[in-house]
Parts: C-alpha cells; sequence; structure tokens
C-alpha cells in the first residue's frame, strides 16, 4: 500500500482575507466540486472551520455510487492555512493541507494531498487506472472555479 501525494498550485488576483474567508467556509465546498461527484454536506455547518471539527458529506467519486465522506479540520491558522484529514470514506488515508500567502498581485494557494487508496495492491493498481487521473481532473475543476470566483492572475 503506497502513499501517493498530489500538490497544486494556483496564483490568484486577490487579498488574502476574501481567498481565506472562501476557502475556509465548508459551504462553499460544493461551488467548488465537480457536479458528477454528487456532493452534498449532511446536517449544518457552521460558516467558518475550526480545530475539531467534524464535516460529513455525501459524494459518489465511482459510477454514481453514493458514500459517506467525513473529514476532521485537524490544524488552523487563521489566514495561512489548514489541514483535514479523512474519518470515514473512501480513502484508507487522506490528509489535505490547504496553505495560501500573499504574493506580488496578489495570493499563491498550495493544496499538498497525501492519500492511500483502500484494497491494499488494488488500490494501488486502481490509482493508476482511474484514481490519480480524477483526483487530478477535480483539482483542476477546482482551479477553473476558482478562477470563475476571482480572475485569472496575469
Amino acid at each position: 500500500m503506497s502513499v501517493y501525494t498530489l500538490k497544486t498550485t494556483q496564483r490568484i488576483p486577490t487579498d488574502i482575507e476574501s481567498v481565506w474567508d472562501f476557502i475556509s467556509s465548508p459551504k462553499n465546498l460544493k461551488e467548488i466540486t465537480p457536479d458528477y461527484m454528487g456532493f452534498e454536506i449532511i446536517g449544518n455547518s457552521p460558516e467558518k472551520m475550526y480545530p475539531g471539527m467534524l464535516i460529513q458529506y455525501r459524494v459518489s467519486p465511482v459510477l454514481g455510487i453514493k458514500m459517506t465522506w467525513v473529514t476532521e479540520i485537524t490544524h488552523v491558522k487563521t489566514g495561512e492555512y489548514f489541514v483535514d484529514e479523512q474519518r470515514v470514506g473512501p480513502y484508507s488515508m487522506w490528509h489535505h493541507q490547504h496553505h495560501i500567502k500573499k504574493i506580488p498581485g496578489g495570493v499563491e494557494m498550495l493544496d499538498i494531498i497525501d492519500y492511500q487508496a483502500p484494497l491494499g495492491i488494488l488500490g494501488d493498481i486502481a490509482n493508476v487506472v482511474f484514481i490519480k487521473r480524477q483526483l487530478a481532473e477535480i483539482f483542476a475543476y477546482r482551479k477553473k472555479a476558482i478562477e470563475e470566483r476571482f480572475g485569472i492572475m496575469k
């Protein structure tokens, strides 16, 4: 069972406060998730995340099959970063760091996702066949959604 890493970086032409307000609110997750994932938050979610917060949602990552995914916000440093970790869901392990920092003309957003596919060697094969590609597509969609909201950095 291998641990895989996906890193994405995006430069956004706005201020730290605007990006932080958007990415730190669980209600905005649906806006940056492709429709085919069938993303929906279960229950009420506070406006802003905090350490220890659990977010429960349903997703359909494979063949339209609905599954529950629960993540815990484990670390938050306002205006700089937060970390979510899967507690229940499709992966054997999921650790997602969201970092933002001020740069000339805007904000740089860095995501670092460390994950482990389920089912041992079968999960490693599934990662090669489709999981890695699907995650890249999800984050490409997210990049486009962020660009539509905040603009494109020149």
